[in-house]
C-alpha cells in the first residue's frame, strides 16, 4: 500500500462528538472526510493541551506545524516493530530506555507537540518533568513506524523531519513501512538534519552518535505487509 492510496479514516464520528463536546469554548471543531479540523485552520499551544488532555481515550492529538493532527492508533505489526525495537534497546544499551508513545514538545520554539512512537533517554529522563509534553533535550533519538493512513507522508517524512530536527533531537529514526526501509536522519544544524541514509529490511543499520549502535534488521523482515 502506497501514502496515496492508503485511505483509512483517522477519526469517528462517536469520537469526534465526544472531543468536540469536550473542547475549550473557543475551539470549534469539524470532520470531514474523517479528518479533524479547526475553524480558522490554527489553534493556540494552551488550548490544543486542554483539548488534548480532554480528548477519549482512543485519540491521540498532535500539534504540528501549528495544526491540529490525529495520530493513527497503531496496528498490530505497528506495535510488534515497536516491542522489538523496544527490547533491542534493552540488550544493546541497558543504560538507556526507549519510551513508547512520547509526547514531546518539538519546532524551533517548543510550540509543536508530538507524541514520538519511541523516544530513546537515560533511565528515569521524564519523571522530573510536569505534564503530558516534555522538554526534548536530553532526548537522543525519536522514532516513528509509518501508519498506513493518508497523512503520513507529510507528517512522518515531512513535518516531523523539520520538528525534530528544529528541537535538535540528534537522531530520527524513521521505519517506513509503505517501502520497507529505515530511514536513519541525524546531525541536525539549523533546523535541518545533514544526513539522511535510508536501508532496506535486512540490513545492518548503523545508529549514529549519540546512540552509538548498529541494527541487525532482518527481524522486521517478519513485519512487512
Amino acid at each position: 500500500m502506497t501514502p496515496s492510496t492508503a485511505q483509512h479514516p483517522q477519526m469517528s464520528a462517536e469520537d469526534f462528538e465526544e472531543l468536540a463536546r469536550r473542547a475549550p469554548e473557543n475551539v470549534r471543531l469539524e470532520l470531514v472526510h474523517g479528518r479533524l479540523y479547526v475553524k480558522g485552520d490554527r489553534i493556540t499551544v494552551e488550548d490544543f493541551e486542554e483539548l488534548a488532555r480532554k480528548a477519549p481515550e482512543a485519540v491521540k492529538l498532535e500539534l504540528i506545524d501549528g495544526k491540529l493532527e490525529v495520530k493513527p492508533l497503531p496496528d498490530q505489526r505497528h506495535r510488534g516493530i515497536v516491542m522489538w525495537l523496544l527490547r533491542l534497546f534493552l540488550q544493546l544499551r541497558p543504560e538507556l530506555a526507549l519510551y513508547p508513545e512520547q509526547g514531546l514538545k518539538i519546532d524551533a520554539y517548543r510550540k509543536g507537540h508530538a507524541c514520538a512512537d519511541g523516544a530513546l533517554a537515560p533511565l528515569d529522563h521524564f519523571i522530573a518533568q510536569e505534564g503530558d509534553w516534555a522538554d526534548p533535550d536530553g532526548v537522543l533519538m525519536v522514532v516513528e513506524v509509518t501508519s498506513h493512513d493518508r497523512d503520513t507522508d507529510r507528517r512522518d517524512r515531512v513535518d516531523k523531519v523539520r520538528g525534530y530536527a528544529e528541537a535538535g533531537i540528534p537522531v530520527y529514526l524513521l521505519i517506513d513501512r509503505d517501502n520497507d526501509t529505515l530511514v536513519v536522519h541525524s546531525d541536525p544544524r539549523h533546523g535541518t538534519y545533514q544526513r539522511n541514509p535510508s536501508y532496506p529490511y535486512g540490513s545492518l543499520v548503523d545508529l549514529p552518535a549519540p546512540v552509538n549502535i548498529t541494527l541487525d534488521t532482518e527481524k522486521l523482515k517478519d513485519y512487512a505487509d
